[in-house]
């Protein structure tokens, strides 16, 4: 026997059953905030940019577009026309063929996607210490600071740095071949202070970082010094909008290793030729 639509739900209704009903959709809301949408649609928000605004002036001179240098001479003890080389088993220095050179990049892992953003050189010239920083206010003000740099050398120029041999040479080399440029670093004699440094001052200073080697031997005091670490995040807040407060003390940190630079190149030279010295830094060396 067979039962007809109407038949069955009759009987339903006679035992107690109710015709299921469709739930309601609940009404959606009037207004959803952008968290809320965000999440629903899962799309990730952007990171916010970097405040814009406040004083974005820079020292100096804008001598390319996007492209910043300051130059300033400052009174520099009588150096002597050569500088004894055997602390760093070398020949004699000519001072007057000596650059100082520093640079403070986007990052410490090196690599085609760290740049130098600023560029500070320091050199021996009428009895001043000159000091010269570029400084990129653009990204695309890069090939004309490799230019102006380039134009600080000359080939019988002699680098000096610390720890530039492994870091900022290489890095300044890997910038002109990507800009398409010859390196003028390349063939030149380079006196990197880091090693002669090392060789006098290991196992006597908790380490042989610049900081803490003009601290101790140059008796150097930093206040208010912006840490190296620090530099690339406010180079790039800068590029981004921000003000140039913190920029402007990555330039005094800047200026400030190559006027070390200068000293601790005279110290190390004077130190080789005063056997005095020499003994009693060799005294303070732990016995083997």
């Amino acid at each position: 026997m067979s039962l007809t639509l109407a038949k069955l739900q009759q009987l339903k209704r006679q035992a107690g059953a109710s015709t299921p009903q469709r739930a309601a959709s609940p009404a959606a809301p009037a207004a959803t905030d952008l968290d809320q949408l965000r999440r629903l649609l899962r799309v990730r928000a952007r990171p916010l940019a970097a405040p814009v605004g406040g004083d974005r002036s820079l020292p100096g001179t804008e001598i390319a577009r996007g492209l910043f240098l300051v130059e300033e001479f400052l009174p520099a003890p009588e150096v002597p026309e050569l500088l004894d080389g055997t602390f760093d088993r070398g020949e004699p220095i000519p001072t007057d063929e000596v650059l100082f050179f520093d640079t403070e990049t986007t990052g410490l892992a090196g690599g085609t996607g760290t740049r130098a953003f600023m560029i500070g050189a320091a050199d021996w010239c009428g009895g001043q210490l000159r000091i010269r920083q570029l400084t990129l206010a653009s990204m695309r003000a890069e090939a004309a600071m490799l230019d102006v740099f380039a134009s600080w050398l000359q080939p019988r120029s002699i680098l000096c740095s610390y720890n530039g041999k492994c870091y900022d040479a290489p890095l300044l080399a890997t910038r002109y071949r990507l800009a398409r440029r010859g390196s003028p670093l390349a063939g030149l004699r380079h006196v990197d202070l880091l090693y002669p440094t090392r060789r006098s001052y290991r196992g006597v200073y908790e380490n042989c970082r610049l900081a803490t080697i003009e601290r101790q031997v140059l008796k150097i005091v930093r206040e208010g010094d912006l840490p190296g670490s620090e530099a690339p995040a406010a180079w790039l807040g800068y590029i981004r909008g921000g003000g140039s407060g913190l920029l402007r003390r990555v330039l005094a940190h800047n200026r400030q290793d190559v006027i070390t630079l200068s000293r601790l190149l005279a110290n190390l030279a004077g130190a080789s030729r005063d056997d005095g010295a020499l003994a009693a830094r060799e005294a303070m060396l732990p016995m083997e």
